[in-house]
């Protein structure tokens, strides 16, 4: 079975899935932007586990309950500060895309939804990320069958739009 992979202007923590994926910093401590959203909607006690976890390295996920949220786990990605392109940033965007859906997979999360990593104060151009973003995706999913339905949470109507015409144009869309 092939998996659903939308698009849709939400917020990220009011979505309906089973994980949802938090833009986080190194320290997983709640910052701004989704990462503050997604812990203040969460409630004390995901401050409380990602401060048991000693934090996340560029690249890599950790897992967490998803407390008050409408979800079972959270899956904190901690993506590149945006260096101009030539540091290595899409090789470690896309490691944060395609371990989440891994730990997803690992943990029967059959729902998963995503921020758009690493666009916000990091810095990452919204286009070149998007981009990143489905690939690592589509390739994350030959290897998760059980990951049935992929969303991506936008915040402007311009990443909607960018968002639904790489997907279209998607070889197996």
């Amino acid at each position: 079975m092939t998996a659903i992979i939308s698009v849709r202007r939400a917020d990220i923590a009011a979505v309906r899935v089973d994980a949802i994926v938090n833009a986080a910093n190194s320290s997983l401590m709640a910052g701004a932007g989704v990462s503050g959203a997604i812990h203040r909607a969460a409630g004390p006690e995901l401050q409380a586990e990602c401060l048991t976890l000693a934090g996340c390295p560029t690249g890599e996920v950790r897992l967490t309950g998803a407390y008050d949220l409408p979800a079972r786990h959270v899956i904190h990605a901690v993506g590149p500060v945006w260096r101009g392109g030539n540091a290595g940033e899409a090789a470690q965007l896309a490691s944060c895309y395609e371990r989440a859906i891994a730990l997803a997979q690992d943990y029967g999360d059959r729902s998963i939804a995503f921020p758009c990593i690493s666009t916000g104060i990091y810095g990452y151009p919204s286009d070149a990320a998007a981009k990143v973003a489905i690939a690592a995706v589509g390739r994350a999913l030959t290897s998760a069958p059980g990951v049935e339905e992929v969303v991506f949470c936008v915040y402007s109507d311009e990443d909607l739009a960018l968002y639904r015409a790489l997907l279209r144009a998607r070889p197996h869309a």
